[in-house]
């Protein structure tokens, strides 16, 4: 009953019914609640009904005044009481892109990123402290810069990613002042700045960690490191070429750059002999286990001999940045700078996970220097949340069509969605020679693929140009124009080449 007798809110009080022993470990309990929230308390909501009234009494500003109940609620009918003033609210919003797994599997965890440290030596993240037994200690007396926001999408528990304006030192600083570990830190060449992923090792919500940061002047960006999946949807021939109007006989991608971001890769598979320019592992300390998902990218894109990929002659520049299907954002960006460094004119991101501003920010600034971004659009099914990277502007959000150019039942939709490719049951290299693969991800490939075939005919092509023309050229499908799940339509490559 005592555990149940306080919903949502901290009562100051013990009911005259709980027992001594009950009595103290619920008193134990509140002390714990009282030191996280010792900094100014604001709340984090995701709840689409609460008015700007009922958030200014959660948030305990100023404006709220005294149209606010003691529990923080709104007075007068305006806000639902009992919501606590102090309660710091974490949705677990999970993007789940791949097909449910048996019940009771057990979760997987995001691997560690380049430079984390391993105590067993097998190259995992080492188990979790344990939760403090006392009180937890935050930094007192913080004004914070900017209120709190829910976060959306699943993310590392106990890590934050923050860019620093400022050296190891200032990073150190930060680490010390706030009661954070830092765990990496590398200059982002995307970013403009230094990120940092800070560990937090006494149990205090993301979310609080982060609103605390946004006092310091000296952090710019401040996120949840945010966990992505690939988009692998279960599933004869390549029909691609036939319905994006590429002929293979004339296909080339030759000597464009392309990067793919994605599993490692099986580069003795025929189809990849002399197609992959460079390889790079964001996760090093994580050996490969599954090299089928990047394999199939790769050579969708690429590939030579029998499994011809749609830009034969293209230069792969392939970044491992998953294991077990999943990736952390930390991992994620140290890819994309690889990339950027390579001087690619193609990055293809065969991933979905949510929205992230430094996600956003770096692949605004790739596009700056003249890349263009495909991204899959998901694979969650017409309910889903938009997808991410693919959402962003400037990115080619790619859903995937069958042979009959309908689309793939499992496919995000949405006003983000740019433009269809054949995505469903197609023939593909894999770590084990060659497989069926269904999936926005592959649809993605082959818009990569025929993008490489657009620079190789017409370098001098931007971005914005080749955006424009896909658009204009698309075979519109489903309702007339542009639409949530087909986008622009099916990619014509022949109108988009001969496009003006």
């Amino acid at each position: 009953m005592a555990a149940n007798a306080i919903p949502g809110k901290v009562r100051r009080g013990f009911p005259s019914g709980i027992a001594s022993g009950p009595r103290i470990i619920l008193r134990a309990a509140l002390l714990a609640a009282a030191a996280l929230t010792a900094a100014p308390a604001f709340a984090q909501t995701n709840d689409p009904n609460l008015t700007q009234k009922q958030v200014d009494c959660l948030n305990r500003t100023t404006a709220a005044g005294a149209g606010c109940d003691k529990d923080g609620g709104a007075k007068n009918g305006e806000g639902t009481p009992g919501t606590a003033g102090g309660a710091v609210f974490l949705p677990a919003l999970i993007v789940d892109l791949f097909p449910n797994p048996p019940v009771g599997a057990a979760p997987q965890t995001p691997a560690p990123s380049n430079g984390a440290s391993s105590s067993n030596g097998s190259g995992n993240r080492p188990p979790p402290a344990p939760a403090p037994s006392g009180p937890v200690t935050v930094p007192q007396g913080l004004n914070l810069a900017e209120p709190p926001r829910a976060i959306a999408g699943d993310f590392v528990p106990d890590e934050v990613l923050v860019t620093v304006d400022g050296d190891a030192g200032v990073v150190q600083q930060i680490a010390n002042s706030f009661g954070l570990h830092v765990r990496s830190q590398r200059q982002s060449r995307l970013l403009g700045s230094t990120l940092v992923r800070f560990g937090i090792t006494d149990g205090r919500p993301v979310g609080v960690v982060l609103a605390q940061l946004a006092a310091d002047g000296r952090t710019q960006r401040r996120e949840p490191n945010h966990i992505y999946t690939l988009q692998q949807a279960a599933g004869i021939v390549n029909y691609a070429f036939d319905r994006i109007a590429l002929d293979s006989k004339q296909a080339s991608g030759e000597n464009v750059r392309v990067a793919v971001i994605d599993t490692g890769i099986d580069d003795t598979n025929p189809a990849l002999a002399g197609v992959i320019a460079d390889q790079y592992d964001a996760m090093p300390n994580v050996p490969i286990e599954k090299r089928d998902h990047g394999t199939s990218v790769d050579g969708l894109i690429a590939g030579v001999g029998p499994l011809e990929g749609m830009a034969p002659g293209a230069k792969i520049y392939h970044a491992r940045a998953f294991e077990g299907g999943k990736s952390t954002m930390d991992i994620i960006l140290s890819a994309l700078d690889w990339a950027a460094e390579q001087n690619v004119r193609i990055i293809n991101m065969s991933f979905v996970g949510p929205k992230n501003d430094l996600l956003g920010t770096a692949c605004r600034n790739a596009r700056a220097e003249g890349m263009v971004l495909v991204a899959a659009a998901g694979n969650n099914g017409p309910k889903a949340p938009y997808g991410y990277p693919a959402a962003f502007d400037g990115v080619i959000a790619v859903t995937a069509t069958d042979a009959k150019d309908g689309l793939m039942p499992q496919a995000n939709r949405g006003a983000y969605v740019f433009i269809s490719a054949p995505g469903v049951e197609m023939v593909a290299p894999s770590g084990a020679g060659s497989d069926v693969v269904t999936g926005t991800s592959f649809a993605a490939a082959i818009v990569s693929g025929a993008i490489a075939n657009l620079i190789h005919a017409a370098p001098e092509r931007s971005a914005d140009d080749i955006e424009k023309a896909l658009a204009a050229t698309a075979k519109d499908l489903g309702p007339k124009g542009r639409d949530n799940d087909f986008g622009y339509g099916l990619m014509d490559i022949k109108a988009a080449g001969a496009a003006k």
